[in-house]
């Protein structure tokens, strides 16, 4: 496989991964009891540490993409 090929392997991951990611610790502010202004969406998160797990996401995915590696390279699974 090619460069490109593992980069577009990885990309795809890499966003599958941050979907998934994604709503672990999210609070809604009609869950932490503070008072908010009408036409916000109570459901809306209070801090959603996007930061922080997109670098949860790329460690993860780097894992996930070394396992992939492995396969290929070491003929574990036929990829055309």
């Amino acid at each position: 496989m090619t460069i490109a090929n593992h980069l577009v392997v990885f990309f795809v991951c890499w966003w599958l991964i941050f979907f998934m990611v994604l709503p672990f610790g999210i609070q809604g502010l009609h869950e932490s009891g503070e008072d908010y202004e009408d036409g916000i969406e109570p459901g809306a998160p209070v801090k959603a540490n996007i930061g922080r797990k997109m670098l949860i996401t790329t460690g993860i995915t780097f894992v996930v993409w070394g396992l992939f590696w492995a396969a290929v390279t070491f003929d574990l699974i036929g990829v055309s």
